[in-house]
């Protein structure tokens, strides 16, 4: 079965089997990732997360998915990375779907191509579970998703403040979403916001924006994106955003390396496909081997579930895209 963001978070709670959520829309994997931790908390079902770094990790996955749970009836699997089984581990998912009715597997990838859509591994899910494309292609789509945040947070937009905000955003609904918090918070007394309320709260963040850290990292000037980052934390911009951009060129970095004739498919636009090239030469590969653990201790830090600055972790990371060390890992 094929769910849009939409649906799915109507469909929450009576999730069982085997779900996979793709896309490039952080703000669509926070809410529904955050809907079904709310509802397992709930419920009382015990939650457990695996990160794929390569195949072999699918075992660790079916191996917590078939053992009963110490703590709860229901488990809950997290999955996080862009591998798919193997052979073998196909069959086990085949399995694991037919003979057991009271686990969840939610697994969790970037934006798949057409051909990765067409393999047994979705196939198999799509048949049997549940697949959420993490796309708001179309502007009604778009406003329908961030009309929710703005209830969130009390406020209604006209109309043309709707516009003015999609544009100002060049269609990021995470910044979208952050605008509108930062804007209720600058009018807590206003509850229909308009154009000029918009422009009052925002216009001081048009001097750098993360699309400015994105090229610089890319174009591996160090100074200027730890520039970008300071100016950007100085503005209000929420670390989650910033680790979100980071989080997206590594990925992207990382999946043309392995796919180098896949550009446009995975999601680098034509007119930097050689910046990303050219990134990639500057690189050493052996260092990907450590972003996705840095990532990690990022978002960790932001969260407050470690010790660590997450500043320093995020310039950590900047200095690693542009081919730099500040810091030991």
């Amino acid at each position: 079965m094929k769910l849009d963001y939409l649906q799915a978070l109507k469909r929450v709670h009576e999730a069982r089997g085997a779900w996979i959520m793709h896309g490039q829309e952080p703000l669509l994997e926070q809410n529904l990732l955050d809907a079904f931790r709310k509802n397992w908390q709930n419920n009382e079902i015990e939650r457990q997360r695996y990160d794929l770094n390569n195949v072999n990790d699918w075992k660790n996955v079916f191996n917590a998915l078939n053992s009963l749970s110490l703590f709860s009836q229901n488990l809950a699997i997290e999955v996080h990375g862009n591998i798919k089984p193997d052979a073998n581990g196909l069959k086990q998912l085949k399995q694991y779907i037919q003979e057991n009715e009271h686990n969840l597997l939610v697994i969790i990838m970037p934006k798949q191509d057409s051909g990765s859509l067409k393999s047994s591994f979705f196939q198999v899910i799509e048949a049997n579970g549940v697949v959420v494309q993490l796309t708001a292609n179309y502007p009604q789509d778009r406003q329908r998703i961030l009309m929710a945040e703005a209830e969130k947070t009390g406020i209604q937009l006209n109309q043309d403040a709707w516009n003015w905000l999609e544009l100002h955003h060049e269609h990021n609904l995470l910044a979208a979403k952050n605008s509108l918090m930062r804007v209720a918070d600058t009018f807590p007394d206003q509850q229909t916001i308009l154009i000029d309320h918009l422009q009052a709260c925002l216009q001081d963040q048009s001097r750098y924006s993360t699309f400015d850290l994105s090229d610089s990292l890319i174009s591996g000037n160090l100074n200027q994106s730890i520039k970008i980052f300071q100016y950007l934390v100085e503005s209000g911009e929420p670390h989650s955003l910033i680790l979100w951009t980071i989080s997206k060129e590594m990925r992207l970095l990382m999946q043309l390396y392995e796919q180098p004739q896949n550009a446009l498919q995975i999601g680098i636009w034509k007119n930097k496909v050689s910046n990303y090239q050219q990134a990639l030469r500057r690189l050493n590969p052996q260092n990907f081997l450590i972003w996705p653990k840095l990532l990690l201790r990022i978002d960790a830090s932001i969260k407050g579930m470690s010790q660590e600055n997450p500043d320093h972790l995020i310039q950590q990371a900047i200095a690693e895209l542009c081919g730099k060390t500040l810091f030991l890992a």
